[in-house]
């Protein structure tokens, strides 16, 4: 299927009447990117700039108020002057970038079905979006440390489920742009495979070693049905993980750490995002 068969397939009345109402509450009738923020990096956006508008991620038709833990139910938008050298995805030589910035997201384990999980990056897609920045924290399954930021580069969908039902074919292996993923490299000198599983437990000692046998790097519970979304309906999508928990360490993980882990990587992540915004 061609990402205007996804949209035809995808894309709902509610979708649709989410990006009326973002015109109407931003003043702008399309927006260029979509940044999601995941556990504990709320404030990321305060790094990318002033938002021009803000409103809470519930009042958009078909959209929920996250219920997790360092997940905020708001939405701003964003404009960024003079933005970027490269042409493509309406980006050009210093035009504005109107970038949407979710503080949170809904997950798999909040035991809603899989539609919310993805209805903000159908949204952002129906307002004209062209790219999507993914950012979550994980449980680390390889030698890096607390607060490094990891550029996804690859995933196993281990959630039991698919964003998709029917006869609905995507090759994954375009999912993750080579050229954002590349950029954002750059500062983190971290790349890897991002592990999605539905949670809400964490790993035990024996899934974690599991994991790293099959290729994991990284493993979280969100991030994948929004990226196989995202590039169903042509966005180019970015994906960065913050590392926030040791999925081998001997003390017990718990939300409270895992945000405080998180909270560290902030520079670097800001650093990142604003390459794979700029990227051309």
């Amino acid at each position: 299927m061609s990402p205007e068969d996804f949209r035809d397939h995808l894309l709902d009345d509610d979708d649709r009447a989410a990006a009326s109402h973002l015109a109407s509450v931003t003043g702008h009738e399309r927006h260029d990117a979509l940044l999601v923020l995941g556990s504990g990096l709320a404030e990321v956006a305060d790094a990318l700039g002033t938002a021009g508008a803000t409103l809470r991620l519930s009042e958009l038709p078909g959209a929920l108020a996250p219920s997790a833990d360092g997940h905020r139910d708001e939405l701003r938008s964003v404009v960024l002057e003079n933005f970027g050298e490269g042409e493509g995805d309406g980006y050009g030589g210093g035009a504005p970038l109107r970038v949407l910035v979710a503080l949170g997201r809904t997950h798999l384990y909040e035991g809603l079905g899989r539609r919310p999980v993805t209805t903000l990056v159908r949204i952002a897609a129906a307002a004209g979006v062209t790219r999507a920045v993914l950012t979550n924290a994980n449980g680390c399954l390889s030698d890096w440390a607390l607060g490094d930021v990891v550029a996804i580069d690859d995933h196993l969908n281990l959630t039991g489920s698919s964003p998709f039902d029917g006869g609905v074919f995507l090759d994954p292996r375009g999912v993750w742009d080579f050229a954002l993923t590349g950029a954002a490299a750059t500062v983190t000198n971290r790349r890897g495979v991002y592990a999605g599983v539905r949670g809400p437990e964490y790993q035990s000692v024996a899934e974690s070693r599991m994991l790293a046998a099959q290729g994991a790097d990284v493993v979280g519970m969100s991030t994948v049905h929004e990226a196989l979304t995202a590039a169903a309906l042509g966005l180019r999508v970015g994906g960065l993980s913050v590392v926030s928990d040791l999925s081998f360490a001997t003390t017990p993980t718990n939300a409270q750490s895992v945000l405080a882990a998180a909270a560290r990587a902030r520079g670097t992540l800001s650093r990142a995002v604003r390459l794979m915004l700029e990227t051309p």
